[in-house]
């Protein structure tokens, strides 16, 4: 197994989206400011189709309302974390059948541009909640996430085969002496809908203490 590479600290946020295939990377990431809305259940395309609308429209309104001001940023990758109701952290009992995946509980989220005002921020949740279901609406929310040191590799290929590339992080996490602490956290570098399933990239990221 490859050596983890050391912990790098400071990064900035395009320095997060790097992950090798192989080994893993550590790195200490900053706080950032999310555009948030949770989940629960198997990740079904329809459930995650009823809250794109709200996540986009704020990322976007704020992206423009940047730009409106002179400062051109970009609107970065979806993300989700990853936990369970009951605690398990066996990957045979999340992946198993028998209703595991009901269990899950997860969050979507997107990364606003730092230049954002709070302003701007109230303004384009307010349109974003608009674009909801009612019932959905009251959960899109900003929160400040930190992580701190974590530990990231690459996944290529569909969501669905995630499981042998998180095997890897975990080894790759025990073999670094540390431990899983937290919640799985996944960065989608591609968009389903566009690239070949064996092309997706996705990063998996794990804090550990």
């Amino acid at each position: 197994m490859k050596v983890a590479t050391p912990i790098q600290s400071p990064i900035d946020r395009q320095d997060e989206l790097k992950a090798p295939r192989s080994g893993i990377r550590l790195l200490d990431v900053p706080p950032h400011r999310f555009v948030m809305i949770d989940g629960a259940g198997p990740p079904e395309p329809a459930a995650f189709e009823a809250r794109m609308p709200g996540l986009y429209g704020v990322a976007y309104g704020l992206r423009f309302a940047s730009k409106a001001r002179g400062v051109d940023g970009k609107v970065g990758p979806l993300e989700g974390l990853w936990w369970t109701t009951d605690g398990v952290t066996d990957l045979g009992a999340i992946f198993g059948g028998d209703g595991g995946r009901e269990t899950w509980r997860w969050t979507l989220m997107i990364a606003l541009p730092p230049e954002a005002t709070p302003d701007e921020i109230e303004e384009q949740l307010a349109t974003g909640r608009g674009k909801l279901h009612p019932t959905l609406s009251p959960g899109l929310r900003t929160e400040v996430f930190s992580e701190g040191t974590c530990a990231q590799l690459m996944h290529i290929g569909p969501y669905a085969e995630e499981r042998a590339t998180i095997e890897r992080l975990h080894a790759g996490i025990r073999a670094a002496g540390l431990r899983p602490v937290g919640r799985h956290h996944e960065l989608y570098l591609g968009d389903p809908r566009r690239s070949a399933p064996e092309r997706l990239k996705t990063i998996l990221r794990q804090p550990v203490g």
